[in-house]
């Protein structure tokens, strides 16, 4: 028997947490937590934009929101719409982006915005199990993981092991925003083909996944 692969493994412990809780693949991949939010992926995807016009313009709805539902309470259970995978970077607090409140979005972040097994693993649960509608992968101006992976330069640490899921995407790219955008839309694009939860419900036409590009001096995301 061939070792598992951490992407395969990660999986299977997935799958072996759903069974322990009581529930299965063929239970949850088909959008069956979807009733949980009463957008659909092209709406959830037009409310992240919409919050984004807010943002831009100052005119942030989500505090309100935020002391309402802290007096209602969310202890027992989250409803998110939609997930965002960002970078990790510090100049993109994802909520404030898009004006949502809490329990509103799922965010998975780590430096590149790239696809990891843990990364899908987060992901398929915010599809599977609380029926996230939308899926944005968020690339931002100025991403330090994207530039140093383009420039192969010597960093300390372990800093280094984050290129390799870089690379296939801007290993032809000379502009930083470019190499961003492609970046984005490349994990974008891997995100939908490398997990099967991810991709059954894409192909039902239960969730959605884009890219999209922030830029820090306007606060306005586009998408990719």
């Amino acid at each position: 028997m061939s070792a598992l692969t951490g992407m395969e493994w990660t999986r299977r412990q997935f799958v072996t947490a759903l069974a322990a809780a009581g529930l299965s693949g063929s239970t949850i991949v088909a959008g069956s937590a979807g009733a949980q939010t009463p957008l659909g992926p092209d709406e959830a995807v037009r409310e992240l934009m919409a919050g984004n016009e807010r943002f831009v313009a100052g005119k942030l709805s989500s505090f309100d929101h935020d002391l309402a539902i802290l007096k209602a309470g969310t202890v027992e259970k989250q409803e998110p719409f939609a997930a965002v995978l960002s970078c990790a970077d510090s100049r993109v607090p994802v909520e404030l982006v898009f004006d949502q409140s809490i329990g509103h979005l799922f965010v998975t972040r780590v430096a590149g915005n790239m696809v990891t097994p843990e990364i899908i693993g987060s992901l398929e649960y915010g599809v599977a199990v609380l029926g996230v509608k939308a899926i944005l992968v968020l690339g931002h101006a100025k991403c330090g993981a994207v530039s140093a992976a383009m420039k192969g330069q010597d960093v300390p640490g372990q800093i280094s092991v984050l290129y390799q899921h870089m690379m296939p995407a801007i290993e032809k790219e000379h502009d930083v925003p470019a190499a961003v955008k492609a970046n984005a839309a490349f994990q974008a694009r891997l995100l939908g083909e490398s997990s099967t939860v991810i991709a059954k419900a894409v192909k039902d036409g239960v969730v959605k996944i884009v890219a999209g590009y922030y830029d820090l001096a306007s606060g306005r995301v586009t998408l990719v």
